[in-house]
This record gives structure tokens, C-alpha cells and sequence, in this order.
């Protein structure tokens, strides 16, 4: 394999590690809403991620991304904590425009 190869595919897995560690996070914030629980469920992954830092195996590598990647959407939650004003949170356009058939009075007095 050349060089450029082997850095393409470096660069390939540390952005799937990237991917991978962002989703198991927010994975353990809907799992654990407080947050001193997920402090402690967010350190222990970081810890198993923290442990193959080093590894240089091309193969090895692969096939750890590809465990996690396969545990995160095993263990997925079936109703993810999306941030309230985020799309699809709970506040999100809670506060719609005025229906156009309704109509508006500019300058009226009592």
C-alpha cells in the first residue's frame, strides 16, 4: 500500500473515531440525564477510547471502529434527549406566525 494510501486511510479512521466518540456521547446523555451520572458514564468511555489510542495496526483499528460503531446502534435509545430548542425538541417553533386568515387590527382604540 502506498503512502498516500495509508495516510488516506488514517485520516478516514481518525475521522470515524471523531464520528464514533461524538455519537457514543450524546448516546450516554440520553441514556443519563443528569448530569453527575453522565460525568461518570462519559469519563469510563473515554477511558476505552483512551486505551487503543496508540494502536497502529491499519486492521486492528478497523475492526475496533467497526465493534463500536455496531455497539452504539445496538445500544441506541429509543427516544434520544434532543435539546429543547433544537429541531425537534420540545420548544422548538413554539411560537408559529399568525395564520394568515386571521386578521390584524393596526391602530384600533378603545
Amino acid at each position: 500500500m502506498s503512502t498516500a494510501a495509508v495516510a488516506a486511510r488514517r485520516a478516514l479512521q481518525q475521522q470515524r473515531t471523531r464520528v464514533l466518540y461524538r455519537k457514543a456521547l450524546r448516546n450516554v446523555l440520553s441514556w443519563a440525564v443528569h448530569r453527575d451520572i453522565f460525568y461518570v458514564e462519559a469519563q469510563k468511555m473515554r477511558e476505552q477510547f483512551e486505551m487503543n489510542k496508540d494502536l497502529s495496526n491499519l486492521e486492528t483499528i478497523d475492526r475496533l471502529l467497526y465493534e463500536g460503531e455496531s455497539r452504539v446502534e445496538k445500544f441506541q435509545h429509543p427516544d434520544p434527549y434532543i435539546v429543547p430548542w433544537a429541531p425537534g425538541g420540545s420548544k422548538y417553533a413554539r411560537n408559529p406566525p399568525v395564520p394568515s386568515e386571521v386578521i390584524t387590527v393596526v391602530g384600533f382604540e378603545f
